[in-house]
């Protein structure tokens, strides 16, 4: 007699095919004639970005031309707060897949542009003629036909030369210093402290592209009048315990705390100004009551001057 199963034995599913690892996840495709957004591995599968950024870069991604993406659309379209997308907008700034611009109409109003890269923007390879990096909308402009001038990437700081590419000249190009854009001056104290606050918080070891990033913001404080204790003590004080992103955290602190400018001094008045203005007068002694007074000459002191001369005594003018 044959054994009593309690359960029937689960038939396998005819519309998905069979795989040999028996954990993880199994891709269910169908073909997409239309309506789909192609999205890079490099943005889905990003190391550093997190969940909610990742999430917010695909919808912006598949979103039509003049579509609204501020924070006021996006937390009305989402669950997240404006807290959370606005961090989330913040990330995709610093990894260079989102870009947004202040610029002016013709009637002088201000309105805010954003441009979203499908490729990061630092990563992109294709740059105008004067060394700014286009990101992917010069890239598909090249695409399309026009000539847009491809220049190499600018060599790391103080690391190994990279292996020149196949359709390089062997000769390096020749350098000028009237082509190359003059560096801000605060620009190398900047990238000494990022590289140097792993010794305040383990945590804080930042890669050379993320010190090359946070630099410019580092160099607006200094340049603000900033000390490089200030800095530190902003970047280094009261982070949080969960700290999976600390080039996202410091970026945000560098970019929400940043003071204003430090107002102009007034002129200094001169010494002998100020010696000619607050100097008080001499000592006298009156000739009434023998009483030292101050005043400009000799002569009665206020009381002598209030009372009548004694007799015998003549007056004289103060």
């Amino acid at each position: 007699m044959a054994e009593t199963q309690p359960n029937a034995v689960a038939r396998p599913n005819q519309g998905v095919r069979r795989t040999t690892t028996h954990s993880g996840v199994t891709h269910v495709r169908a073909y997409q004639p239309d309506r789909y957004t192609i999205v890079g591995n490099h943005l889905a599968q990003h190391r550093e970005l997190s969940l909610t950024a990742i999430g917010l870069a695909t919808h912006i991604l598949s979103l039509p031309e003049g579509a609204p993406v501020d924070i006021r659309s996006l937390a009305e379209r989402f669950p997240e707060g404006r807290d959370r997308i606005a961090f989330a907008l913040r990330e995709l700034e610093a990894y260079g897949y989102l870009e947004r611009v202040r610029e002016r109409t013709e009637e002088g109003r201000l309105y805010t542009r954003t441009y979203a890269h499908h490729a990061p923007a630092a990563e992109a390879g294709v740059r105008t003629a004067d060394g700014a990096v286009a990101g992917g909308r010069a890239r598909e402009t090249a695409q399309a036909g026009e000539q847009v001038p491809v220049l190499p990437d600018p060599p790391a700081i103080g690391g190994a030369p990279e292996a020149s590419a196949p359709h390089a000249s062997p000769v390096p190009p020749e350098t000028d210093g009237s082509e190359s854009a003059p560096r801000d001056p605060h620009h190398e104290k900047a990238v000494a402290l990022l590289a140097g606050l792993r010794r305040t918080d383990d945590r804080l070891t930042l890669s050379r592209r993320q010190v090359d990033r946070l630099a410019p913001a580092v160099a607006a404080w200094f340049a603000g009048g900033a000390t490089t204790a200030v800095v530190h003590r902003v970047l280094t004080a009261g982070l949080p315990e969960d700290m999976r992103h600390p080039a996202g955290v410091l970026a945000h602190r560098l970019g929400e705390l940043l003071p204003p400018p430090l107002p102009a001094r007034p002129p200094a008045a001169s010494a002998d100004d100020g010696a000619t203005r607050h100097r008080p007068h001499p000592l006298q002694t009156c000739d009434g009551c023998e009483r030292a007074f101050r005043a400009p000459r000799p002569g009665r002191c206020r009381d002598c001057r209030d009372r009548p001369a004694e007799a015998g005594e003549p007056l004289r003018a103060a």
